[in-house]
């Protein structure tokens, strides 16, 4: 367009650099790099602000080991040392036990998941069920436990292979942080995620299971590749951006407005991506 555009005298240049600029690939490629500065769009936070901790949810701590002073108090009144207790594939759970929320189904489906396994609690894993609350009693958890397993058929091996557990605050902060799961005090309860780690025998963190529900083929791979000390990341990540949690209706609910501002600069940017490498026409000669 301005190609034939003559500087007639020195007061001319910076117009015609202007032009120039915003009329070639320098202003394509300019906006490339501010699409990618993390400059927000539509609402959303700036690029480096998702690589944050959230606030509340999981934070995958793969090939973590846990700390050797996290105390806890058992079923029997004991206190006792996490990792004095993990001798085979271990699967943590943070709960606390008065939740009227999530806690309970995702217990629920702990004990479903147990008892159609075809392995062998306290034989070829066990489950480590620990409240974050420090002021709830263990009798609250013993009672917790025996409501679980009157869903169960296999109750005698589930009994002994899932122990349940409380702690004072400071264990509690400690294994919170090893596990990377994030909470947060609300009114008289927690908002917090659904979901349970895996751990070695020799108490690194190798898998995550998030959710409610528990596949036997995917509680099963979790329990054999964690014995081999072998670590596998979820799709944690992607969940964590697709999906916000809902602190009143105590779900994950569909971010429509991230995934749409996603797809919409996943378009700008192959839209302008093929007007910098597209071919360009040659200029019909004129007679």
């Amino acid at each position: 367009m301005y190609q034939n555009f003559k500087i007639r005298d020195n007061a001319s240049q910076p117009i015609d650099l202007v032009f120039r600029l915003f009329s070639g690939k320098t202003f394509q490629i300019l906006i490339l790099l501010v699409l990618f500065s993390g400059v927000s769009l539509f609402g959303q936070k700036p690029i480096d602000d998702l690589t944050k901790d959230p606030e509340i949810g999981i934070v995958e701590h793969l090939d973590e080991y846990l700390p050797t002073d996290i105390y806890l108090t058992d079923e029997n009144n004991q206190r006792v040392l996490l990792t004095d207790l993990i001798d085979k594939p271990t699967i943590i759970n943070w709960v606390y036990f008065r939740c009227p929320g999530i806690c309970s189904p995702l217990m629920e489906g702990l004990a479903q998941v147990m008892n159609a396994s075809d392995l062998v609690p306290g034989v070829d894993y066990q489950v480590l069920t620990i409240s974050f609350d420090p002021s709830e009693p263990i009798e609250l958890g013993i009672r917790k436990k025996v409501n679980y397993l009157n869903l169960v058929d296999k109750k005698e091996a589930i009994s002994k292979g899932w122990k349940f557990f409380v702690s004072d605050s400071a264990s509690i902060a400690k294994g919170t942080n090893a596990t990377g799961f994030k909470y947060k005090k609300a009114g008289q309860d927690f908002t917090h995620a659904a979901s349970v780690t895996v751990v070695s025998p020799k108490g690194k963190i190798t898998r995550y299971l998030n959710g409610v529900n528990f596949l036997p083929f995917d509680f099963k791979m979790a329990v054999i590749e964690s014995s081999k000390g072998m670590s596998a990341p979820t799709i944690n990540k992607i969940m964590q951006y697709c999906f916000s949690y809902d602190p009143v209706g105590q779900a994950y609910v569909l971010n429509v407005t991230k995934i749409t501002g996603t797809l919409i600069l996943f378009v700008a940017v192959l839209f302008f991506l093929v007007l910098i490498f597209k071919p360009k026409r040659k200029n019909k000669q004129h007679i």
